[in-house]
């Protein structure tokens, strides 16, 4: 992605954050790569992150906060950057694109998103008193977050969840479970939403109310966590609440508002995860472009046959658009425009091209592709699942639909 539009201060942001990676994190990887490079010692028998893996995690989210990139994109009124929608794309398009994936130590522990992790945007809505007591473990990256919605039958259908919060005095009491909680197994404190009104629920018209929750309180578990798509552990879990007591200065907003407090940071989230995924793709791209260079088939490089060359043009194509949509919409987010459809757009598209993108480079490196040794396959699986968080492909579709004809957006 050339800068255009993008201001030369966030671009001089992007080079120096190259350069942490490259002079802070490489040489700690390369330190631990026994221990890095493979999941039979990255997980332990339970799937969770070793010990050594957890400390090697914190290590470089303090680090990064001390360079102050763990915190850029926090809102100022809670200490952070305050960088907005333009600078989560650009940077997480460059992290992505320089490190490529599987690699743990690098994203998202670097730049966490808005929900996980840092200073999320949700924290403004803690009560100052409270807030202050947990924002400099947070930022240091000490400590860490989880943001608890989904649930087994309550997804994309936030309404149809189940957790339920009843108030006693000055403290409510929270029973149910969450489910495909990213870092739910690990976080030190947790932003749980539950329904406090059922009525109001069942009509669409609010009665969830979130809470701040200390992950070590009781009645609080990690039940599991779920490993996904080749995997043997994993980053994701599923929470428990039984009858978790949480003081009611710890509420998250106005009660029966959580819905609202929830969704804070939807569209700026939503396209720095679609800024990863075309990141990679870019990376992807350049790996079949050295490959096809140097791959020589019936006497000649592999670039130079035509099959070869659509594969590499029609994946340069994919990422051109996906690059171009990407600014278009964080232009319109930071000016203020509401630009719904247009975040769906573009997590729709972004997604599926990655997708698409890893699947002709792993063509164009034939039997190579399928192996672990180019990492080829680890962006192909990363690709894949980020079809379904932050909204399925359906669910994107869904809204920039409704949009277009209940609104008539003129995108």
């Amino acid at each position: 992605m050339k800068p255009i539009h993008v201001p030369e201060e966030i671009v001089a942001i992007g080079e120096s954050l190259i350069r942490f990676v490259d002079q802070e994190v490489v040489p700690i990887e390369s330190a631990n790569k026994a221990l890095l490079s493979s999941d039979r010692t990255i997980f332990d028998e339970k799937g969770r992150f070793t010990p050594e893996v957890e400390a090697l995690k914190r290590e470089v989210r303090e680090r990064s906060s001390r360079q102050g990139f763990y915190t850029m994109f926090g809102p100022e009124a809670i200490g952070g950057g305050g960088l907005g929608p333009v600078a989560a794309v650009y940077l997480n398009w460059v992290l992505s694109a320089h490190c490529g994936p599987g690699r743990v130590l690098v994203h998202p522990v670097v730049i966490p998103s808005p929900f996980t992790n840092g200073l999320s945007p949700l924290l403004t809505n803690l009560s100052p008193s409270v807030r202050d007591r947990y924002l400099p473990d947070l930022a240091s990256g000490e400590k860490t977050l989880c943001f608890g919605l989904s649930e087994p039958d309550a997804g994309s259908d936030v309404f149809a969840m189940k957790t339920r919060a009843v108030r006693d005095g000055d403290e409510w009491i929270i029973t149910g479970s969450k489910q495909w909680i990213t870092n739910g197994p690990y976080a030190d404190y947790a932003m749980i939403f539950a329904v406090t009104d059922p009525e109001r629920a069942a009509q669409r018209k609010g009665g969830i109310t979130g809470f701040f929750v200390d992950t070590k309180a009781p009645g609080f578990s990690v039940v599991s966590t779920i490993p996904i798509m080749g995997q043997l552990g994993a980053e994701i879990g599923i929470l428990s609440f039984d009858g978790l007591r949480v003081r009611d200065d710890h509420r998250l907003g106005a009660v029966d508002e959580g819905l609202k407090v929830a969704l804070q940071g939807v569209n700026t989230g939503r396209l720095g995860l679609s800024a990863t995924c075309i990141g990679l793709a870019r990376w992807a791209l350049d790996q079949a472009l050295a490959y096809a260079k140097v791959r020589k088939t019936f006497d000649k490089p592999i670039g130079e046959h035509q099959a070869v060359q659509i594969l590499i043009a029609d994946s340069a194509a994919d990422i051109y658009a996906a690059e171009t949509m990407l600014v278009d919409c964080a232009l319109k987010l930071e000016r203020g425009d509401r630009a719904l459809a247009e975040t769906s757009m573009v997590k729709l598209h972004c997604t599926e091209a990655a997708n698409r993108v890893f699947d002709r480079c792993m063509q164009v490196h034939g039997g190579m592709g399928l192996t672990n040794e180019l990492r080829l396959e680890a962006g192909y699986r990363f690709a894949r699942s980020m079809r379904i968080p932050d909204g399925t492909s359906e669910i994107q579709r869904r809204t920039i639909a409704r949009e277009l004809i209940v609104s008539g957006v003129n995108f």
